[in-house]
């Protein structure tokens, strides 16, 4: 019942009723029925019904004697559909005319009852594992209630070329279900109990499946179907948010595609630049000390709030102690794009949850919504110098420091991962790049990264071993001279992450660096990573709470992240943990 009620607040029309949720529930199909008609919920498919055709006559006889008694359950639910899967595990005789006569036999009992039947062949099925050969048995069976139910998973799993789809007529697909899934080389049952993924989260082109079969005439339902082992243990409430979001940006992919004007949110609003970043804790004095000492400028006090802003160049880094969490946190970060209210009013058709603050006379209302993790993204269209940076008070005017945010580094939990993917590729419009797998002292780290396609936003996204603490999420600050910015901030008294020796002793032997570099590199605590393309040259704050900073310089075409250097971060920043405690 709590599932019915969180798919009601996620805004779905419909459901299916699992036979297995059935069995195992305390209320009767007619309270079943009944909660969900209160709710505004149509019973669209009733599944699964298994192992039915291709049997001998004493086990078809069984099976619709079976089938009976869920025509029954069917009508104390009110739900006139119901899915037969291609057969498993009894089926003996692989002979279309036999599963047609015996799914023709199906219907022709199912109809006095008014259900229909939806023929779906499983990817792992006994003898029917394709869609085409279910169409054909269907098509031979000639009944009117018996048509097909498409799966995505079970479909594009196997390879099976979707364009056939349009030959099958749309008033014989009786229901449709998507799925996404990542690429994986495994056996397909596994495959979909296990990794099955909502649209935009997999390696599936579910914009080209969905083409098909609208193509095709189909007028029913989009149904989503999504077996995995993170979904078993999270939020209803939240997984049904989830699932909602992607729905609806797959329909919206779809209808984009196609120039079709159904089912359409507000075009994607790319951003332009990151406008600034947040970072909220009861009391962050010792973030103002870093950030002078890392040569930004105090922009002054925000008019109205306990809220203190900073600057160096394009870098914009907002202080915000209007919170109640003790330990500092990135907690926000805006963006620059040509149409603020277009953004959030796409992010919140996709189901993001709209963001108040306050504000006051003469002050800039920013455009927002909140994440699921819950850091709020800002949109908005006016530089931030004629806009929300003149409510700041009793600074200094901006610098001659030359910076912008290059990177903003966020972490997830395993379980809401694929979650974070999602909302940042659908709400924000960013694209994912490959991933890759970091070593770190309590297991693998997994990096996504999100940018915009020009790279003027780029968002890595750490996944934590199932069993360690979250990686801490960081801001990185790029500059044209990074040995210049750590020689001052030195010099003011910044105590940078410290670097083992070992490491540039490493240094040496896979680059042979110029002594004289490498001895700057290893006074000041910088690392170095080189491509074939450039060369990158970074160096870490200390964390403070939730959070800490990179400076960083490109050199060249270098576009990665110094991914050969994050086992030494992490490790670092382990030892200054050990230290501290």
């Amino acid at each position: 019942m709590e599932k019915l009620h969180a798919c009601a607040q996620a805004g779905f029309d419909g459901v299916e009723i699992m036979d297995a949720d059935l069995i195992a529930a305390y209320e009767s199909p007619e309270e079943i029925g009944a909660l969900c008609r209160r709710l505004g919920l149509s019973i669209d498919l009733f599944q699964p019904f298994r192992d039915f055709e291709g049997v001998d006559d004493e086990t078809f006889a069984r099976n619709l004697h079976r089938a009976e008694a869920k025509f029954g359950v069917m009508g104390r639910l009110g739900v006139d559909t119901i899915l037969v899967c291609s057969n498993v595990a009894t089926a003996t005789r692989d002979d279309d005319a036999v599963a047609a006569a015996q799914l023709g036999a199906l219907a022709d009992a199912a109809a006095p009852h008014g259900i229909r039947i939806a023929y779906e062949a499983l990817a792992w099925g006994r003898f029917v594992d394709d869609y085409r050969r279910a169409w054909r048995i269907v098509e031979l069976a000639d009944r009117r209630n018996l048509g097909v139910c498409l799966d995505s998973f079970h479909i594009l799993s196997r390879g099976h070329d979707p364009a056939g789809i349009e030959e099958i007529p749309g008033e014989k697909i009786f229901f449709l279900q998507l799925a996404d899934a990542p690429a994986l080389d495994m056996d397909v049952l596994s495959w979909s109990r296990h990794h099955r993924l909502f649209p935009g989260e997999g390696a599936f082109d579910l914009t080209a499946f969905l083409t098909h079969v609208m193509r095709a005439g189909y007028t029913g339902p989009l149904s989503l179907e999504v077996f995995n082992d993170t979904f078993r243990q999270t939020d209803v409430t939240r997984t049904a948010a989830h699932a909602r979001r992607s729905l609806s940006w797959l329909a919206d992919r779809t209808a984009e595609r196609n120039g079709w004007p159904e089912n359409r949110v507000e075009d994607a609003r790319p951003a332009r630049g990151i406008d600034f970043v947040e970072i909220a804790g009861a009391d962050l004095h010792e973030l103002d000390e870093l950030l002078d000492q890392l040569g930004f400028s105090f922009r002054g006090r925000h008019r109205s709030k306990p809220v203190r802003a900073w600057t160096a160049g394009d870098a914009r880094i907002v202080l915000n102690e209007q919170v109640r969490d003790e330990a500092p946190r990135l907690s926000a970060f805006g963006l620059e794009v040509d149409d603020a209210r277009a953004a959030a009013a796409r992010g919140i058709a996709l189901g993001a949850p709209k963001v108040f603050r306050r504000t006051y006379a003469g002050e800039r209302e920013l455009r927002a919504v909140s994440a699921p993790d819950g850091t709020q993204v800002f949109w908005n269209d006016d530089p931030a110098e004629r806009s929300w940076l003149r409510e700041f008070e009793g600074g200094e005017s901006a610098g001659e420091a030359m910076a912008a945010i290059d990177h903003i580094n966020v972490a997830y939990a395993w379980k809401d991962f694929d979650e974070a993917v999602l909302f940042m590729s659908s709400v924000v419009s960013l694209v994912a790049e490959s991933s890759a797998e970091v070593p770190g002292p309590l297991g693998l780290v997994r990096s996504q990264v999100m940018r915009t396609a020009d790279g003027v936003v780029r968002l890595p996204m750490n996944l934590a071993p199932p069993t360690a603490p979250l990686p801490t999420r960081h801001v990185a600050i790029r500059v044209d001279d990074v040995i210049e910015v750590a020689r001052g901030a030195r010099e003011r008294g910044l105590a940078f992450l410290a670097i083992p020796d070992n490491y540039y002793d490493d240094l040496a032997a896979r680059f042979e660096l110029d002594p004289a570099l490498l001895q700057t590199l290893r006074s000041l605590d910088l690392l170095y990573d080189r491509d074939g393309d450039g060369e990158f040259v970074h160096f870490y704050t200390r964390t403070f709470g939730g959070v800490f900073l990179e400076m960083v310089e490109r050199r060249g075409g270098y576009d990665g992240y110094g991914a050969a250097n994050a086992p030494v971060r992490l490790g670092a920043q382990r030892h200054a943990e050990a230290l501290i405690s």
